[in-house]
């Protein structure tokens, strides 16, 4: 294109566009997440905030200035990798104690859809007690027409969810922040339950007029937590979890009971104590029952070994601190079984069966250890809590 002197070049709004949108091939835009990476909480100390922290201590071959970015994705992804965030790249070596990475903690999308939940959990091993401290949650999902909720907390342990072990929080109205400071306890854990048990912490939007509705939840294994230590947690919480439909229901829990046993040397002859229940199953429209205990020492020939205690009404948690004898030599212990049933109380009707438990030489786990330890240990009077199931084998279950 020619111009004559003193003439000025014109571009053409179409040319002008296309300077201006095609300087070149067109690169992919990288999304904000990947500016700002989220680990896992409770990294180690050795990992810190500045750059030159998230090197490894191993020196690095020279590389030129232009491979110089893709060193420090590597370090990060060698970093996501050792701490489980890819399970399928993770490294060989061996990794730190468990309680140095926390998964709960870990920064999933929902944190800020449904809110986090701070509270802590102490395990206390002489008492058989899991105290469960409900601090307070942050920026939970708005479930009102108002833009808020009326949030409370609520536990259930994991396998064996029932009301049975229900445990809630009071209801805080019109808040996403709600701070409960609340503290809730399961009696009767033993050390066969740590190892087991699952505790599951759900969060939900009380209504007065329909269903209750869920937030998130979070579940915590209880063999993360060391007796007589309180773990302190922040977790985000999740969608709603399924839960393991292949469980026995014949195995479903309805609360627990404490009992003691000693062997008398002197009246020659068992004491049996039924001391207490704890998280019994409601078995009345009232929300409660009316409980009492049964025992018998079986086989019963002569159908005389039935004890009963009082009916302690409307709780859940009665106490009855009652004792029973039976003589019998002890070597005859060992051919013996104690059957403890618990009842519900009904005027004008047969009365409800809420659980039992069956000690003696054929029993299992703690069931069999406290009748081993009872024979082995005469004059020591002996305590163990157990769970109170819906079924008991070969039982006669009728009052």
């Amino acid at each position: 294109m020619t111009l004559r002197k003193g003439e000025k070049m014109t571009i053409s709004i179409q040319e002008h566009m296309a300077i201006d949108v095609c300087p070149g091939p067109i690169k992919p835009i990288k999304q904000i997440s990947d500016y700002f990476p989220r680990f896992p909480r409770g990294l180690p100390t050795a990992v810190g905030r500045s750059g030159s922290a998230l090197r490894p201590a191993v020196s690095q071959p020279s590389v030129s200035p232009a491979e110089a970015p893709r060193e420090d994705d590597e370090d990060v992804d060698q970093l996501f990798g050792a701490y489980g965030t890819t399970p399928a790249e993770q490294p060989a070596k061996s990794q730190g104690p468990e309680e140095v990475v926390d998964p709960e903690g870990y920064e999933s999308d929902d944190c800020t859809a449904l809110g986090t939940l701070d509270f802590s959990l102490l395990y206390d091993q002489e008492n058989n007690a899991l105290h469960c401290t409900i601090n307070k949650a942050k920026g939970l999902k708005p479930m009102d027409h108002n833009g808020l909720a009326d949030p409370y907390v609520k536990l259930h342990l994991l396998p064996g969810a029932s009301k049975a072990n229900k445990l809630r929080t009071k209801t805080l109205r019109n808040t996403l922040n709600p701070t409960w400071n609340e503290t809730l306890t399961y009696y009767g854990i033993t050390d066969e339950d740590m190892i087991r048990k699952t505790l599951r912490i759900s969060v939900c939007d009380e209504d007065k007029f329909r269903h209750n509705e869920f937030i998130g939840e979070t579940r915590i294994p209880l063999k993360k937590l060391k007796p007589n230590q309180t773990k302190n947690f922040s977790i985000c919480l999740e969608k709603q979890l399924p839960i393991d439909k292949t469980e026995d229901k014949s195995l479903e829990e309805r609360g627990r009971i404490l009992i003691s046993l000693k062997y008398s040397s002197q009246k020659q002859g068992l004491l049996v104590g039924i001391i207490r229940c704890a998280h019994l199953a409601a078995m009345d429209a009232n929300g409660y029952s009316d409980p009492y205990v049964k025992i018998y020492l079986k086989p019963d020939e002569d159908k005389k070994s039935k004890h009963k205690t009082a009916v302690k009404k409307k709780t859940l948690n009665p106490e009855f601190n009652e004792e029973f004898f039976y003589e019998i030599k002890h070597g005859d212990l060992a051919k013996k079984t104690l059957e403890v049933t618990v009842w519900d109380y009904d005027i004008g009707k047969s009365n409800d069966f809420i659980g039992g438990v069956v000690l003696g030489i054929n029993a299992k786990g703690e069931r069999l250890k406290h009748w081993f330890d009872c024979l082995k240990n005469k004059d020591k009077k002996i305590e163990r809590w157990h769970t109170l199931t819906n079924e008991l084998p070969g039982a006669v279950l009728s009052d």
